[in-house]
């Protein structure tokens, strides 16, 4: 990973459209919880999803 690469994230959602775009990617998979009766694929794929956004995000940070 380069800090190019960071600051392309940075970037990217710095507008008006990304920051909307990662607002949509946490109501989708941070702050989405399942009940339980979730099975653990379900589980799994939503963890999964999570720690890309996570990813994003902080590639977004260290490009500050």
């Amino acid at each position: 990973m380069t800090k190019d690469t960071e600051k392309n994230y940075t970037r990217c959602f710095n507008t008006q459209s990304g920051i909307e775009v990662i607002k949509h990617l946490r109501t989708i998979t941070i702050e989405r919880f399942l009940g339980p009766n979730a099975t653990d694929s379900e589980l799994r794929a939503l963890e999964g999803q999570r720690a890309l956004v996570h990813q994003i995000e902080m590639l977004i940070n260290r490009g500050k």
